[in-house]
């Protein structure tokens, strides 16, 4: 039985007596127990990482660059050992985990240019012998709070940014797959970060209460469900905290008449059941516009059961188990919810019985059609693989409806019609858009997040806006005077 502890001040620390267990999703068995840290463990975090922030604030950019590429090149050498670790608690197939590490990576890419990044703007005389100039520093202490379908990805959008422009970090991963933050935070130190930049802290509710409240950290980034990511905003800003809180998703893929519909097809396969669905960035909704929902229903079917699900650690498997057991029964809950409301559940995976693997918590997909926008399976986030197929007249009504939700987290459009594409992605209201493409995820250069409920906070993920969102701006206006100024200025000062 593994005991995944506390990471603190370069080094692992078990801390209490409290422990929840961590289960393999394929086979329902207990992998390991995760030491759960309270508001004490954040305090012994946080005194870590206060007393190495001067320390690494001072630390030239040059050099913080240079532990992100080491760290880099043992991400790269570990990639298949962080895999086997995402696998086992998460339960998605090894090459979506790998997958999943590379996106993370190409955010560690990116910090690694952070002299560049963190360049910042002059102006000579912007007055009489007056110059100006801007410069970016660091804000203080991060935290970040964790989801747990991407234990690797997502935390690496988070932490190693903030670090690179120099703060300290406190990043509390979700208890179901603990154990891929604390061998990155292993890496990281491997790779030269001094101890107490980084420290990771597992627990629950109330070791995230801790880092809300506790008043020396001063921004916190969150990836989860939209009820929890809004009262995370609402509680941390109140308490005087930067805030970037990433909510919940029901994705749209608007299908054409005109598209290709073996493209459409291979896209909506991969973005729904992909991960099991676990994604914030799944397509959940088809929307067929007109003919294309025969076309597509004709298609989708016979791939649906003939779709391999298994264990994540089988090369043959394309899509593994849901995360938990309570998971399991919440989603398949949402499917007996969709056939009371009167959707027509064309394939229905409930039944899935795998041998060999008969207490795990697999699903097999799941097809709705003629489903409606007042259904409950269309307005929640069901976070598992099932699919809902809404037939609209035209491309008008396809719009209107993809605006009308609550989310706007990412939609997309299959078509060979470059107006209908262009309009489309003007009239969107969604943070990321995508044209042919089913799960528009940005690279790290660009930034990741969405609009309306899907987002709270200003700032976007990584990219640029993860550079302004860990780092405070600072104007200087400078003079030199050559000789004695006699007297008090008492109007506004103007530069001539």
């Amino acid at each position: 039985m593994t005991q995944i502890d506390h990471f603190i001040n370069g080094q692992r620390l078990s801390g209490g007596d409290r422990f929840a267990d961590v289960f393999n999703p394929a086979t329902g068995e207990v992998g390991g127990k995760v030491a759960l840290g309270d508001a004490g463990t954040v305090e012994t975090a946080v005194r870590a990482a206060a007393a190495a922030l001067p320390g690494w604030a001072a630390t030239p950019p040059l050099q913080r660059a240079r532990v992100m590429f080491r760290f880099k090149a043992l991400l790269e050498e570990h990639s298949d050992e962080l895999a086997d670790l995402i696998t086992a608690e998460h339960g998605k197939v090894h090459a979506d985990a790998k997958g999943s590490l590379t996106r993370g990576i190409e955010v560690v890419e990116f910090a690694c240019g952070i002299p560049h990044l963190l360049k910042g703007e002059f102006t000579e005389n912007v007055g009489t012998n007056v110059d100006s100039y801007s410069v970016r520093q660091p804000v203080g202490i991060c935290a970040g709070v964790t989801p747990f379908n991407f234990p690797v990805m997502v935390p690496l959008w988070m932490f190693p940014i903030s670090i690179a422009c120099g703060n300290t970090f406190i990043l509390k991963p979700s208890e179901k797959t603990p154990s891929a933050a604390l061998r990155m935070a292993e890496l990281l130190s491997e790779a030269g970060l001094p101890d107490g930049v980084l420290n990771v802290v597992n627990g629950e509710r109330d070791a995230v209460e801790a880092i809300l409240n506790h008043p020396e950290i001063s921004a916190i980034s969150f990836v989860g469900s939209t009820p929890v990511a809004q009262s995370i905003y609402t509680n941390a800003a109140a308490a005087g905290k930067r805030v970037q809180a990433l909510g919940g998703a029901k994705n749209h893929m608007i299908v054409m008449p005109d598209a290709d519909m073996d493209q459409a097809t291979d896209a909506l396969m991969g973005a729904a059941f992909g991960s099991a669905g676990e994604r914030c960035m799944a397509v959940s909704v088809a929307v067929a516009v007109g003919d294309a929902a025969d076309q597509l229903r004709e298609r989708l079917v016979p791939r649906m059961q003939k779709l391999k699900v298994g264990p994540g650690t089988d090369p043959d498997s394309e899509m593994g188990p849901l995360v938990t057991k309570a998971h399991h029964e919440k989603v398949r809950g949402y499917v007996d919810i969709g056939a009371k409301e009167g959707a027509e559940l064309v394939v229905d995976g409930r039944d899935l019985n795998l041998q060999g693997y008969e207490d795990g918590y697999f699903l097999g997909p799941c097809l709705f059609d003629n489903v409606t926008p007042d259904m409950r399976i269309y307005k929640e986030e069901i976070f598992g693989p099932v699919l809902s197929m809404v037939r609209v007249p035209n491309f008008d009504a396809a719009t209107t409806l993809v605006n009308a939700h609550e989310f706007g987290n990412g939609n997309a459009i299959f078509t060979r019609d470059g107006d209908a594409a262009r309009t489309f992605a003007s009239r969107t209201l969604t943070g990321m858009v995508g044209i042919n493409v089913p799960i528009p995820v940005p690279m790290a250069f660009h930034s990741f997040g969405g609009w309306r409920r899907s987002l709270f906070g200003d700032l976007h993920m990584h990219g640029m806006d993860g550079v302004r969102f860990y780092t405070r701006l600072k104007t200087v206006t400078a003079r030199w005077p050559t000789g004695l100024r006699a007297g008090a200025d008492f109007i506004m000062p103007t530069m001539s």
